[in-house]
C-alpha cells in the first residue's frame, strides 16, 4: 500500500468513533433563544458524500443569459469574467503552503454538487493511491498562476452590489443572479423575495463550561466561518464573543456554513483528513441571514473539543499580554493536533523543526507515527478520556505554557527535552517523566515545573477554589514556582529565568535570583526546602 494511503487510512480510523454532528434542535446542538434551527443534509465527520452535478448559475455564460432575459436591450458585454473556477492538485505540503500563501481560501470538495451526506473532508475517488486531493478555490481573472497543477473549471461573474440597490449602469444584479438560479434549475435554492432586503449572513457561535461563568454561554473566539452557494464563498473570524458578520450578501436561501479551526491568533487546529492543515467542522446548512450554534457538553464531541481547545488557545495567547501574564507568545502558525485514540499530550514542536528520532516516535505515538512526522504538529492533545471542558482546557494550558517556553529556549534545548521524555517514555515502561535520572533530565525538570505549575494558576482563575497541585505527585517540583507565587513573584519572572542555559533545577535557582536579587535569600530557602 502506498504511503499516501496508509495516511489517509489512518486518519480514517482517527475519525472513526466520531459519528453525527450538529446542530439539530432534536438532539445535538440545542439552539439558544435566537438561533437559528439547521436544515438540510445530514452532516458526520466522515467524507464528504456527492450527489449530482449542478449547474453553476454563476457562469460568465449563465449570467450573461440572465442579463438579457431582464434586460433585452443590454449588452451581453456588460458580463464580463470576474472570477474563475479552479482546482489545483498540490503535489505537497510546500505546493499547498504556496496556495495558502497566495491568500487562496482552499475546500478540498467541488462546490458545484448536490451534498447528500456533508462531513469534514473528501478525497477525489478517481485519484490515484499516490496522489494528493484536489483543492478548489475561487480566484479574480486575472490571478497569477503559481507552478502548481491547476484546471479552470468555469469562467464566473460575481458581483456584490449594496443590498436592494442598482449599479451605476442601472441594472438589479441581485435580480440577474436570482435569474440565473432559476434559469438553471436552481430556483428551489433561492430565499423567498418577499422576505426584505438581503443582509450579511451573521450569527454567533457559543460554548458551554459547565463549571464556569454560572454554565453561561460563552463565545469560540477567532475562528473562521466560511459559507457559501456554489462558487460564492466568503468568510470571517468570530470576535472574542463569538459574534460574527459575513462580508457579503446572498440570494440563496440555505447557505453551507462550516468552522475553520484556523484561529485569527495564530494557530491551527488540525488535521483535516489528507492534506489541510486546519479541521473543518462542517454545520450543514443554514439561511442566509446568519446561523448560530451552541456547543455543549452533550453536542457532538469532535466539535466540542475542537472548540474548547481553540478557546483555551485563544484565552491563552491574549492574557500573554503584557498587561496580564507578560509571557513569551507561543511561535506563529501553531498547529495543534486532537488525538482521540491517545491519552498522554505532548509539545513536540515537529512543525517548527524539532527533529527527534523517527523510532522515538515511533515508539510513543504507535501506528500514528507516520502521521506525526508528515504532517508535523506542534502541540498533540489526547483526548480519549477528556470528559469535560475544563480537561481540555487545563491539558491545553500545559502545552502552550511549553510553547512559551520553547520560543525561549530554541530548537537544541527542545531537541534534547524531546529526546528525554521519548526516551524515559520507551525505555521505563510508558513512564511518560522517567525517574529523573539519565542525559537531559534536567530539561525536563525546568520545563514540567513551569508547565504543570501554570496549568494549575490558570486553571484556578478559571475556575476558583484553592489552586490544584497539579504535577506534585512527580520528581519534578512545580510547587517551587507556587510558593514564590504566594511570596509575591510573578509568573513572568519565572518564564524569563528559563534560558536555554537554564538546563537543570540548580542553574534555575541561580538564574532566578540573578535576576532577583533582592528576593535571592527567599529564593534560596525555597529551593532548598523542595530539593
Amino acid at each position: 500500500m502506498s504511503r499516501l494511503m496508509v495516511l489517509f487510512a489512518l486518519s480514517v480510523l482517527l475519525a472513526a468513533c466520531d459519528k453525527g454532528l450538529v446542530p439539530d434542535p432534536s438532539g445535538g446542538l440545542p439552539p439558544g433563544d435566537d438561533e437559528i434551527p439547521v436544515t438540510g443534509a445530514e452532516v458526520s465527520h466522515g467524507m464528504i458524500v456527492l450527489g449530482d452535478k449542478l449547474e453553476n448559475p454563476y457562469t460568465t455564460e449563465n449570467m450573461r443569459d440572465a442579463l438579457v432575459s431582464l434586460y433585452p436591450t443590454k449588452s451581453r458585454n456588460e458580463v464580463r469574467t470576474s472570477h474563475l473556477y479552479v482546482r489545483f492538485l498540490p503535489a505537497g505540503e510546500n505546493e499547498f503552503e504556496a496556495l495558502l500563501s497566495a491568500g487562496l481560501d482552499l475546500v478540498d470538495y467541488p462546490v458545484d454538487y448536490e451534498i447528500l451526506v456533508d462531513g469534514d473532508y473528501y478525497r477525489d475517488p478517481s485519484l490515484g493511491e499516490d496522489s494528493y486531493t484536489w483543492q478548489y478555490a475561487v480566484v479574480p481573472h486575472d490571478f497569477e498562476f503559481p507552478d502548481i497543477r491547476y484546471e479552470i473549471l468555469d469562467e464566473c461573474f460575481i458581483t456584490e452590489t449594496d443590498p436592494g440597490s442598482r449599479g451605476e449602469d442601472g441594472i438589479d444584479w441581485e435580480a440577474v443572479e436570482r435569474e440565473a438560479f432559476c434559469m438553471t434549475g436552481n430556483g428551489d435554492m433561492l430565499a423567498p423575495e418577499t422576505r426584505g432586503p438581503r443582509v450579511n449572513p451573521s450569527g454567533r457561535i457559543t460554548i458551554v463550561d459547565d463549571d464556569a461563568f454560572g454554565g453561561k454561554p460563552v463565545g469560540v473566539a477567532g475562528v473562521r466561518v466560511r459559507c457559501n452557494t456554489f462558487v460564492k464563498f466568503s468568510n470571517t473570524f468570530t470576535d472574542r464573543d463569538g459574534y460574527y458578520t459575513i462580508p457579503k450578501t446572498f440570494s440563496a436561501k440555505n447557505l453551507k456554513y462550516r468552522l475553520v479551526f484556523k484561529n485569527e491568533k495564530g494557530f491551527a487546529i488540525g488535521f483535516n483528513l489528507i492534506l489541510q492543515p486546519a479541521s473543518a467542522s462542517a454545520l450543514g446548512k443554514g439561511p442566509s441571514e446568519g446561523l448560530s450554534v451552541t456547543i455543549t457538553r452533550n453536542s457532538d464531541r469532535t466539535l466540542f473539543l475542537r472548540s474548547v481547545v481553540n478557546n483555551a488557545a485563544y484565552d491563552y495567547i491574549a492574557r500573554c499580554s503584557e498587561e496580564d501574564m507578560d509571557l513569551t507568545l507561543p511561535p506563529g502558525d501553531l498547529r495543534i493536533w486532537l488525538l482521540s485514540k491517545l491519552d498522554a499530550s505532548s509539545a513536540v514542536m515537529l512543525h517548527h523543526k524539532v527533529g527527534v528520532s523517527h523510532s522515538l516516535v515511533k515508539d510513543f505515538l504507535g501506528y500514528f507515527a507516520s502521521l506525526i512526522a508528515f504532517f508535523a504538529p506542534d502541540i498533540t492533545i489526547g483526548t480519549r478520556n477528556m470528559d469535560s471542558y475544563s480537561d481540555a482546557y487545563r491539558a491545553t494550558c500545559h502545552e502552550l505554557a511549553h510553547s512559551s517556553h520553547f520560543a525561549q529556549v530554541g530548537l537544541d534545548y527542545w531537541n534534547n527535552y524531546v529526546e528525554y521524555i521519548l526516551t524515559s517514555y520507551v525505555t521505563m515502561g510508558g513512564m511518560t517523566y522517567g525517574d529523573g535520572s539519565g542525559r537531559y533530565a534536567g530539561h525536563c525538570e525546568v520545563g514540567e515545573m513551569w508547565a504543570y505549575y501554570l496549568e494549575s494558576i490558570m486553571y484556578q482563575e478559571r475556575y476558583g477554589g484553592p489552586v490544584p497541585q497539579f504535577g506534585t505527585s512527580y520528581w519534578f517540583c512545580p510547587q517551587i514556582f507556587r510558593y514564590l507565587d504566594e511570596r509575591g513573584m510573578e509568573r513572568s519572572d519565572f518564564l524569563e529565568a528559563m534560558q536555554a542555559d537554564v538546563t537543570d533545577i540548580s542553574a534555575l535557582q541561580g538564574k532566578l535570583s540573578l535576576l532577583n536579587p533582592s528576593r535571592s535569600r527567599m529564593i534560596e530557602q525555597v529551593f532548598f526546602r523542595y530539593r
